[in-house]
């Protein structure tokens, strides 16, 4: 595999994990940072994530592929103008949505110099410090509707994920965010709310601390991420939110009314269901 190269626009978690891995498996020539966060473009420096950090523009014009990994509100503002000014260079976005950024650029002329890429990963923590060297090996990959894009740009994109070990899975854009919204972002709000439950009804900080199981600390560890990763996500795949949202509501529900009911027979069915979980998730 020939090294690019590879400019990552925003070094925090995904850009900086990935950076590591692309500096291992020697698939890049030279890592440009662009990052509007002072202190993580410094601290990206620092930890040797990039090896140098330039504006956008000037980014563009040192790089063969050019990788988005920054919140997507801001990637559907940027990869048109991206698109815009490159010349033959290769566009991937890493965002958790995919149906709205796909679409913004539809029928833009230089659409298939551009692959939708989702790594199904993340921690959360945020900022080039929380990178994680091998994050993504043996973790699955979605590309999205890549018809679109031209068949020297996907094959490169896929021959990258492939050599830092990934799974490639591909899919159109809003099948892929139907499936997100079930197995990731759902995820999310419930550790949010979870969180907001506890701090609501706890009032005792140290409570809280001293008690906190393991269980606890799973179930509640996602209420961590970063709201300005989430809240842009949750409102780019709002329906697809919703539609999960309201079948998790029901759901608890049904464990409530079998409290309020003492129905504890369908309470330990709803359970037993439950564990069918183990078979799939193993």
């Amino acid at each position: 595999m020939e090294r690019k190269r590879i400019c990552i626009v925003g070094v925090g978690l995904i850009g900086g994990s990935l950076a590591l891995q692309l500096h291992e498996k020697k698939i890049s020539s030279k890592l440009i940072g662009v990052e509007s966060n002072e202190f993580h473009a410094q601290k990206a420096l620092e930890l040797e994530l990039v090896d140098e950090i330039l504006s956008l523009d000037e980014a563009i014009k040192q790089s063969d592929v050019i990788i988005l990994a920054i919140p997507v509100d801001s990637i559907v503002t940027l990869l048109p103008e991206i698109l815009n000014k490159i010349n033959n260079q290769v566009v991937i976005d890493l965002g958790s949505t995919k149906s709205l950024l796909v679409e913004s650029v539809k029928e833009h002329g230089k659409r298939g110099r551009y692959v939708a890429a989702h790594p199904m990963w993340g921690t959360e923590y945020n900022g080039p410090q929380a990178a994680v060297k091998g994050a993504f090996e043996k973790i699955a990959v979605v590309l999205c509707n890549t018809k679109d894009s031209d068949p020297d740009a996907l094959e490169w994109t896929k021959n990258m994920f492939g050599k830092i070990g990934m799974r490639l899975l591909e899919m159109d854009a809003e099948a892929h965010d139907l499936h997100a919204a079930y197995v990731s972002h759902i995820s999310h709000i419930t550790s949010f709310a979870l969180a907001n439950t506890v701090l609501e009804k706890e009032k005792e900080e140290e409570a809280i601390f001293e008690l906190a199981s393991a269980g606890f600390e799973s179930t509640v560890r996602l209420a961590k991420s970063n709201p300005a990763m989430w809240v842009p996500i949750f409102k780019q795949n709002k329906e697809n939110v919703l539609d999960v949202l309201n079948e998790h509501i029901a759901q608890l529900k049904k464990f409530k009314s079998c409290l309020e009911k003492d129905n504890y027979d369908y309470l330990l069915e709803l359970i037993v269901h439950a564990n069918k979980i183990r078979g799939i998730l193993k």
